[in-house]
């Protein structure tokens, strides 16, 4: 009855977390390796960013497809140096960024973005690597194994895995079946996957059941912890608008 009792406790036991600090606490910590969604500033986990800044660890390798702007999404770890390594696909718009990495303050594992892509998928999904032709005969080669396959060559690229997970998704329930809005679904289902832990930052917040099955995007299996930010900034990296309006 006793271990009936417990296994009751912790199926009950609640994934939604009061803030992003909570959510955090007890799982990030120095010279880990986080995954993190997002595409630009479309999809990213804003209010985790900041509270991972804020926790002051330091270290960290961080996937993510770029590294925020300055001053917002993970240009805030750049300006605080708690990354140590970025594995990344493009690193625009982040003059600290440039700056620290011409400076040989910040190591950089530069990616093809499907390869990003398909690196954290094969992660989640427990494949250990995998061949592409993409990045053959280029810098991207250097110091792998390549293999011609039926005529054509191609290069190996290992499976990206993370110690932690920070994703954001529109609408979650309090299982973590978790629903992506249009874009921002980009690569936040990936990174959840590849993590050993996921935190999922969400708008809204409905109760098991009010999502139509067929809607779910990422089953809530792959989300360990939620945190709702009913207002994020979300803002846009470059506005561009008619002359006069019209």
């Amino acid at each position: 009855m006793a271990e009936a009792a417990a296994v009751s406790s912790t199926a009950k036991k609640s994934k939604v977390f009061p803030s992003a600090a909570a959510a955090l606490d007890g799982l990030v910590a120095d010279n880990q390796t986080l995954a993190v969604g997002g595409f630009g500033l479309c999809g990213i986990p804003e209010a985790l960013i900041a509270a991972l800044r804020d926790s002051g660890v330091k270290g960290l390798t961080a996937i993510s497809n770029n590294a925020g702007v300055d001053g917002f999404g993970l240009g805030l770890l750049l300006e605080t140096r708690q990354i140590r390594k970025m594995i990344s696909s493009y690193v625009g718009e982040n003059k600290e960024f440039e700056r620290q990495y011409l400076s040989g303050e910040l190591e950089l594992e530069f990616n093809p973005q499907g390869t990003l892509a398909e690196r954290l998928r094969a992660g989640g999904a427990g494949i250990p690597a995998f061949f592409t032709a993409t990045g053959y005969g280029t810098i991207v080669a250097e110091g792998k194994e390549t293999r011609e396959i039926d005529g054509k060559h191609y290069v190996l690229e290992t499976a990206l895995k993370a110690d932690v997970s920070l994703v954001k998704a529109w609408k979650a329930d309090k299982a973590g079946n978790l629903v992506f809005r249009k874009t921002a679904r980009n690569f936040n289902p990936a990174c959840a996957m590849a993590g050993k832990v996921c935190v999922a930052e969400v708008e809204e917040l409905v109760e098991v059941g009010a999502l139509d099955p067929d809607h779910v995007h990422l089953p809530g299996i792959y989300v360990d912890r939620i945190v709702v930010n009913a207002t994020p900034e979300k803002r846009i990296e470059q506005r561009t608008v008619r002359a006069g309006g019209k």
